[in-house]
């Protein structure tokens, strides 16, 4: 039955069913990893970074939703558009303008689930941790380069109370590149820090 539905499609459909399926799958697999611990933070980003939190809390589930080059990404982008394309490609006969309004519902599920996972990751960050308090002299690594010279900001994940957190970070320094270990030595407000190269300070 199935392998009579398939020989029926055109050569569009079944690619865009693959699309469709093999994100599907992903998703799902990814969903159950997440959820039961085994999700240890190893999406792609523009650093390859390809660092493991010893600890999983909200936070961990939530930085590779927060970046926007993420394998994770990439898949919730191609889950929005597959859908979208098979179930609208009898209904709109142009594909310009249904690959389109599938590329749309695409972006839109990432920026939905980037929102969600930043606002999880907030509340769980403001409601156990006054990083105000906290932070300051903690010491962790660089999770997305950031720039030298306060010029933009990039990502640290910092071991504080005893859980990996992650935050937007600037430094005083020259840029400091991903993996580099830091030491926190300013919290501008709840998000942000000011780090330096760990073994530029002298201690």
């Amino acid at each position: 039955m199935i392998a009579l539905w398939w020989s029926s499609l055109s050569v569009m459909l079944k690619v865009l069913w693959g699309i469709t399926l093999a994100a599907s799958l992903i998703f799902l697999i990814q969903s159950v990893m997440t959820f039961i611990g085994a999700d240890s933070g190893g999406d792609f980003d523009m650093d390859f970074d390809t660092g493991s939190a010893s600890d999983v809390d909200m936070t961990d589930l939530g930085h590779s939703g927060m970046n926007l080059y993420t394998f994770r990404n990439f898949v919730n982008f191609c889950l929005g558009f597959g859908w979208t394309a098979v179930l609208m490609y009898e209904k709109i006969p142009s594909l310009t303008v249904l690959f389109i309004v599938a590329f749309l519902v695409g972006v839109a599920l990432v920026a939905a689930v980037m929102y969600l996972f930043k606002l999880l990751s907030s509340m769980q960050q403001s409601g156990n941790i006054n990083v105000y308090k906290s932070a300051v002299g903690c010491h962790g690594t660089v999770y997305l380069t950031i720039p030298g010279e306060r010029k933009g900001d990039g990502k640290v994940q910092i071991s504080i109370n005893g859980s990996i957190r992650e935050y937007n970070a600037l430094t005083d320094d020259e840029t400091i590149p991903t993996g580099t270990p830091i030491k926190v030595v300013e919290v501008l407000d709840e998000s942000t820090l000011v780090v330096s190269k760990l073994d530029s300070l002298i201690i």
